[in-house]
This record gives C-alpha cells, structure tokens and sequence, in this order.
C-alpha cells in the first residue's frame, strides 16, 4: 500500500503526544492534514479535508470522558469512508464494542501498546484497506471476565492466541508468522475454533473479525 497519500487527522489533547504521533506518521510515509485538541474541532477537520484515516483519543476537552468516541460516531455515520482508530488509556470494553460493532475501517488501541512502529504503521494500513483491528488487552479483558461455564473454556491455550490474532484483523498468513507456525496449522486451529464457537466459516477476513466480535461481546 501507498501510505504517501494517506491524509490523516489527528485529535488528542495532549500536545506532546500529538505532536510525537504526527512525527512519527510524517516519517513514515502519511500526510498529517489536520491535528486538534477536542472533539468539536476533530468533526469541523474531518469535514475540510476528508482524510483516509482519523486518529482519535477517546477522552478529550471538555469533561475527559467520551468525546472522542462520540465524534467518532458522528464522523462514521457522517463520512464512513474515513476510517477510525480510538486510542485509549485504559480498556474500555464497552466504549470500543460499540465503535468496532459499527463496521469495517475501525480500531481500538491502547497507548501503552504503541510501542512497535512499523507495527504501529502496518495496523494504520489494515484499517485503511477496511479492516477492523481490535487491542489484544481488549481480548483478553473479554475472554478473562467470561463465566466459568463459557464456551471459551473448549478452547486450547494456543486456539485462544489464534483467537486473538484473528481479532486483530490478521490473516491467516499473518497468524502463521506471528506464532512461527505454518499456514495450515493456522487453518486447522481457525476451523477448529469456528466449529467450538458456533460460528460461520468464510474466506471474508471483516466477517470473521466482527463474527469473533460479536460472539466475545453477547457472553
């Protein structure tokens, strides 16, 4: 992918972060179009410029709760060919169901885990091709908080790191080389964990992200 003409608008109220962010895209390939500090001015830069990509804090002027969710809504129901990434501090399950529920073109990510750049970038991409990418921290608190009785449980050790990677949005491909297994190791774990879940087999990799989505969000 191209990232040259990539625009991106960046909104978070911390200027420092914001600003090393915008650096950081700047260097790697990405047109920073618009940057901002609160949720009104993210909607008005969004308008303007009709950026690929949005990169929005969840938390921003002037009550620090969930502004930047909220323009991030608008902006999806506004202007969906833009896609979305929601940082966040903390895990806010909720927050980001809600968001990733609404479609491709999404993300959440913690701050804390942006610590890989050229990982960091090759997400930016995945969004901007359609995918959903989803914090494995996020996983996690889902698959932690399930009851004892939950189908998880049916799931082995290495099925639910398999889980995980789908959530990203990674392909099968990708799953191999992060876990340094094969391909059809990799397929036969996705099968596996399709037919334990209940849920549809497809080749469409956005299906069987927010399918996995979806099943982690109704336990």
């Amino acid at each position: 992918m191209n990232t040259s003409r990539t625009r991106v608008v960046l909104a978070d109220d911390d200027v420092l972060l914001r600003e090393g962010l915008a650096g950081l895209l700047e260097r790697s390939g990405f047109e920073i179009v618009g940057q901002c500090g609160d949720a009104s001015e993210l909607i008005a830069l969004v308008r303007e410029h009709r950026p690929e990509l949005a990169i929005v804090d969840i938390r921003m002027p002037p009550s620090h709760t969930s502004e930047g969710l909220d323009a991030a809504r608008m902006i999806r129901e506004e202007m969906p060919q833009t896609a979305i990434l929601v940082l966040s501090a903390h895990v806010q399950v909720e927050q980001a169901m809600d968001l990733l529920g609404s479609g491709e073109r999404s993300g959440y990510l913690l701050k804390s885990r942006v610590t890989d750049v050229d990982e960091f970038v090759e997400t930016l991409e995945r969004i901007v091709r359609g995918g959903s990418v989803v914090d494995p921290m996020l996983v996690q608190e889902l698959v932690d908080a399930r009851r004892a009785e939950d189908p998880l449980d049916v799931l082995s050790p290495r099925e639910r790191e398999v889980l995980s990677l789908m959530a990203e949005g990674r392909s099968n491909a990708g799953i191999a080389h992060q876990l340094w297994i094969t391909e059809g190791t990799v397929e036969k774990h996705v099968h596996s964990i399709l037919t334990k879940l209940r849920l549809p087999a497809t080749e469409d990799d956005q299906r069987r992200v927010l399918a996995v989505i979806t099943f982690l969000d109704a336990r």
